[in-house]
């Protein structure tokens, strides 16, 4: 026995030897391929989000490939503990896109395992600005999306209208804290107690940001995340959703890994699982014995993402802070000498109460102004500044979703004029000061030519 023990730490030692190598090789590959060369003002193109990163997160990625479980494992359960942490909520779940989360997160109250669950016809609020994947998980669960509009300068839901909206049809609302600017949440919450509503908070462009001192997400029954590369950290494709529901988070887990009633972590030393009763539950139309990890209690899906996905996020987590930070000063950067041009152009509004983690920077063409948004974004784009539209502007607009079954408070017009003179511009934690500097200048010039 002793020598069979020396034998495998014999072979755990080099093991190490041999990762450390590898690792070595890894490192010194990013420092030779993976630099940024020295940015040059208007041939370099300004990007409005990319992944920041160094060699940390390309070693974590190889250890977890070189380990070759591929499929959601250790590390998955790590980044699962760790953003729980981070967050102070007891349950997270991650899946392999943020789209995945607003999925699973309307499946979860559909369920028949939901107290108090929706059912196929029943109402939703959400805003009509917004992104698809938001939208899509109401029509595809056959729930009625109840469109209403957003205000101008903060670009979140209008909760006068939201309060119009409700019916005794409503069940739910699902909305967005846009580009990473907190909603209000201390009355739509109340407004959601009063009326006994389910929130899932979209935080897929927020994570990091704060109402009232408590991060977003964390207050509605579910929040979801995108850890798409474009956000506050990526790991490629990725997304979570988090509660502080123990029984929604039992559900979630079900459905996003094929519907599966058995919710043990798999373990290869004990394939009885950590229940120890995996052949010995009593169940109604099943023979004795019958194997728990495959009774199905949901109609779910396959949403894990590969371990190697949770690897590259623990390290990007480590780093949110910094990256939240940078987010903000190149926001204030870019706030106060942009301040210059309000009586043309909307510059971002936020609450007192608001801590914002902005995802980037919105601005909206006043109608008074002596140009369109057409000739702002192409002058911008071709000095290489990188612009984007708000999402999807109103939904409606898009053939996608003209003909859904829906219902609508009032006439839209801020998601119209979204739609037509609203655009964003990068504030991501890769730009420094001479990006942003470009930035101003090239406005300035813009100015200057009207």
């Amino acid at each position: 026995m002793e020598i069979l023990n020396g034998k495998f730490e014999a072979l755990k030692i080099e093991k190490n030897q041999s990762k450390e190598e590898i690792f070595k090789l890894v490192k010194n590959y990013y420092y030779k391929y993976h630099q940024k060369g020295k940015f040059i003002p208007g041939q370099t193109k300004i990007h409005y989000a990319g992944r920041v990163y160094n060699e940390e997160e390309i070693v974590t990625a190889v250890d977890a490939v070189l380990d070759f479980w591929l499929t959601m494992g250790e590390f998955g359960e790590k980044f699962e503990k760790a953003f729980s942490e981070f967050l102070g909520v007891k349950e997270v779940i991650i899946v392999n896109s943020g789209s995945s989360a607003n999925l699973v997160a309307i499946a979860t109250l559909l369920s028949n395992q939901c107290h108090g669950k929706l059912n196929r016809g029943d109402e939703v609020i959400t805003p009509a600005v917004t992104f698809p994947t938001t939208i899509a998980p109401i029509i595809q669960y056959g729930l009625i999306p109840v469109l209403v509009d957003c205000e101008l300068g903060t670009y979140n839901i209008n909760l006068e209208l939201l309060k119009e909206a409700i019916t005794s049809k409503t069940k739910a609302i699902i909305f967005p804290h846009t580009l990473g600017n907190p909603c209000n949440m201390d009355e739509l919450m109340e407004i959601a107690s009063r009326y006994d509503l389910f929130v899932i908070e979209d935080s897929c462009d927020a994570l990091g940001a704060k109402y009232n001192g408590r991060y977003v997400g964390t207050f509605g029954n579910m929040g979801t995340f995108s850890f798409y590369p474009a956000h506050h950290i990526t790991m490629g494709e990725g997304g979570a959703i988090i509660t502080n529901d123990k029984k929604l988070a039992k559900i979630a887990r079900s459905i996003r890994d094929w519907g599966r009633d058995c919710y043990c972590k798999y373990n290869e030393q004990n394939p009885f699982g950590t229940c120890n009763n995996r052949f010995n539950f009593k169940l109604t139309r099943f023979p004795e014995g019958y194997d728990h990890r495959y009774v199905y209690s949901n109609i779910g899906y396959n949403l894990k993402p590969i371990d190697i996905q949770p690897a590259i996020g623990l390290i990007q987590l480590k780093k949110l802070p910094e990256f939240i930070k940078k987010r903000n000063y190149n926001f204030t950067r870019l706030f106060e000498r942009l301040k210059r041009y309000e009586d043309e152009l909307l510059l971002p509004v936020w609450s007192e109460k608001s801590e914002p983690s902005w995802f980037a920077f919105p601005i909206t063409v006043r109608k008074n102004a002596k140009f369109d948004r057409k000739r702002l974004v192409s002058f911008l784009e071709k000095g290489g500044i990188e612009t984007r539209y708000l999402f999807a502007g109103n939904i409606l607009n898009h053939p996608a979703y003209e003909n859904m079954e829906c219902r609508i408070i009032g006439e839209l017009n801020n998601s119209d004029i979204i739609m037509r003179n609203t655009f964003f511009i990068g504030i991501y934690p890769g730009l420094e000061d001479s990006h942003l500097d470009y930035i101003i200048d090239r406005f300035k010039e813009f100015f200057e030519t009207l």
